[in-house]
């Protein structure tokens, strides 16, 4: 599922409802809001991305469900439950940081301080097995200060993310930061934090992977491996990528399969084929005629 904080989903929609919808029949706002919003004795607006999860969980033929990019704000306890109770839901969470910063998650108005954050982040590994978690950082946001910077890297350091897709700031215009010239970071101090912020994610990132080494992870196969095509490369469940020998034996795009996870990378896994779990469904070729009149 893709959205702009995807998680939020629904608050408006119960927000609007409990202004001046509540009048409508019961049956009404179930169509609209879903019964467990209905049941709820004060309706209090609220986002209804848990419930969504949760119904998607139900459909016939979903195996996993995958979503982003939530905002910090909206990650409620009954999400991590949604997520933890619901078995096509993806132990994956990508949780944005942007920066590490109070002064600098102010001027984004993330709406969120550091502290909360990794006290969000936090409960949602206490709630959900086995989570891998990724986000995004940017360096350089005008005015950053190389304190500002050291606190990034201390909470990068402290989140220990399993992957984090990492921008340099760039201007945007008819955006605020657009308009902060003055403030911005001069490019050389830009590129070094850039390359230390690097270090820091692939260190916990290598830890967290090496960490799966001997495992059996079930594996969705994408094709062969773009730089070593004599190999299979997948996703687990985590998101994470794995690079695979199935020992000559055919498995085609699509197909769930169980992977040993032998070593680690930063960025992947290098594992062997184990088993050959389920196959997709061939798609029923129908010849079709169409005549073409020329001239």
């Amino acid at each position: 599922m893709l959205g702009q904080n995807v998680n939020s989903y629904g608050r408006d929609l119960t927000t609007r409802l409990r202004s001046g919808g509540t009048a409508l029949p019961a049956a009404a706002l179930a169509h609209e809001a879903g019964e467990a919003w209905v049941r709820e004795g004060a309706k209090a607006p609220r986002p209804l991305f848990a419930d969504l999860l949760r119904g998607l969980g139900t459909v016939p033929g979903i195996r996993r469900v995958r979503f982003t990019s939530p905002h910090p704000k909206d990650l409620r306890p009954e999400t991590i439950a949604a997520m933890a109770e619901t078995d096509a839901v993806c132990e994956q969470l990508h949780l944005p940081l942007q920066a590490g910063s109070d002064r600098v998650l102010a001027a984004m108005r993330r709406g969120y301080t550091a502290e909360r954050y990794l006290a969000r982040l936090a409960a949602a590994r206490a709630g959900i097995e086995d989570l891998a978690v990724s986000t995004d950082i940017i360096v350089g946001f005008p005015g950053e200060t190389e304190e500002d910077f050291q606190r990034t890297l201390e909470v990068v350091a402290e989140a220990e993310y399993d992957s984090a897709f990492t921008f340099i700031f760039s201007p945007r215009p008819g955006t605020r930061a657009a308009e902060m010239a003055d403030r911005f970071v001069p490019p050389d101090e830009v590129a070094d934090r850039f390359e230390r912020l690097r270090v820091v994610v692939e260190r916990s990132a290598l830890a967290r992977h090496r960490q799966r080494v001997g495992r059996i992870e079930e594996a969705l196969v994408e094709g062969p491996s773009k730089k070593q095509p004599s190999l299979l490369t997948g996703r687990t469940r985590q998101g994470k990528l794995v690079h695979f020998s199935a020992g000559g034996q055919p498995v085609g795009v699509g197909a769930f399969t169980r992977v040993r996870i032998d070593s680690a990378a930063p960025h992947h896994l290098l594992g062997t084929l184990v088993s050959v779990e389920s196959v997709p469904p061939q798609p029923s070729r129908v010849a079709i005629r169409i005549p073409v009149h020329a001239g």
